[in-house]
């Protein structure tokens, strides 16, 4: 189950107040104030943690507390720091404060940082007071007050491919096909409802994370279907495989198909239809195999595909899904280096 969203409280730990004492032992005459500092409070800490997918765990967990600081004691001895509290996302989470919308962090990278709501400082004790002219201080400073924020966490999926296609044009089947991911299958419309990952293998040991996105409909950018639930997806993926029906079984044209998907993603977003993209014609085992490479090149040619970013395969057959996943290794490559790419 991917959870894309959450909202979440979190607040730092106060810093410890100071402590205001004058020593006083009998072996010891000319005691003075010997109170110190308090802790500091502890911070809410958010880090990526690369084995997670999903910000379920948010759904029933949704506060966190970090300790805190303890008060100064006697003895100049300084509290105790308060415990951070650490707080595990998955690697792509963005960070907003839910009332300003302010992005507090765009987390992306395997273990990076980011402190949220930083603890209090510790207050000072009346030993930090005295001087040669006010020997005995009994004057001390409160600990600093926690920090306490609601923020909204929003999770866009990190794949190097995103499949992309109108409903039941295939890319469950496709990804079940490339990768091990138990993606559901259906012979109707929108059997996908959440994004599914999973791990394409190459010769080489090279891997590649492949994200079956849910299925778009026309005014997708506009929050028709499931709209921008799924579309911002598609803004972390590397490179597009966009899956086009050679055989609809509604008999409607592929190519006016391939037009809608391009004008949402294009609609969405001007960086999405910029993205690397391979056009994909899938469920070529439905097409008689003597008529297969004349009708591919009519609707690659009608939608101006270049020959190195047009294939045909088959999901259901495993037809061309080789030659597929070197395709879009390439493209992946490529995307990492824009000059090249620009080249």
């Amino acid at each position: 189950m991917l959870v894309d969203s959450a909202r979440i409280m979190v607040r730092s730990g106060k810093g410890g107040d100071g402590c205001s004492h004058l020593r006083r032992e009998k072996s010891v005459p000319k005691g003075g104030p010997d109170g110190g500092d308090g802790g500091r409070g502890g911070d809410v800490v958010l880090w990526v943690d690369p084995h997670l997918d999903t910000l379920l765990q948010f759904k029933y967990a949704g506060h966190f507390f970090a300790k805190d600081g303890e008060r100064g004691q006697p003895k100049s001895c300084a509290g105790a720091a308060g415990e951070d509290m650490l707080v595990a996302v998955p690697p792509g989470t963005l960070v907003y404060d839910l009332h300003t919308e302010e992005l507090l962090a765009d987390l992306t990278e395997p273990y990076a940082r980011v402190v949220v709501a930083p603890g209090g400082k510790g207050g000072l004790g009346n030993e930090r007071f005295k001087s040669s002219t006010h020997q005995t201080p009994t004057e001390r400073t409160l600990g600093e007050p926690a920090v306490e924020r609601e923020l909204r966490l929003e999770l866009k999926l990190l794949a190097d491919v995103g499949l992309v296609g109108l409903p039941n044009a295939g890319k469950s089947t496709m990804l079940s096909a490339l990768t091990r991911a138990d993606a559901k299958v259906g012979a109707y419309p929108f059997t996908t409802i959440s994004p599914q990952l999973g791990i394409a293998e190459l010769p080489g040991d090279r891997r590649m994370v492949i994200a079956d996105l849910p299925g778009l409909i026309e005014g997708a950018a506009e929050g028709a279907g499931l709209g921008h639930e799924f579309l911002k997806h598609i803004e972390r993926t590397k490179v597009i495989l966009h899956l086009i029906d050679v055989a609809p079984l509604d008999g409607s044209d592929p190519v006016e198909n391939a037009e809608v998907i391009r004008g949402e993603l294009e609609a969405f977003s001007e960086e999405l239809s910029r993205k690397p993209e391979l056009v994909v014609f899938n469920k070529i085992d439905l097409v008689p195999e003597g008529e297969r490479t004349k009708l591919v090149n009519k609707l690659a040619n009608v939608l101006r595909v270049p020959k190195d970013r047009r294939l045909a395969v088959s999901g259901a057959t495993n037809e061309g899904l080789r030659e597929m996943l070197e395709a879009c290794w390439k493209l992946t490559d490529r995307a990492q280096q824009p000059s090249e790419w620009k080249s």
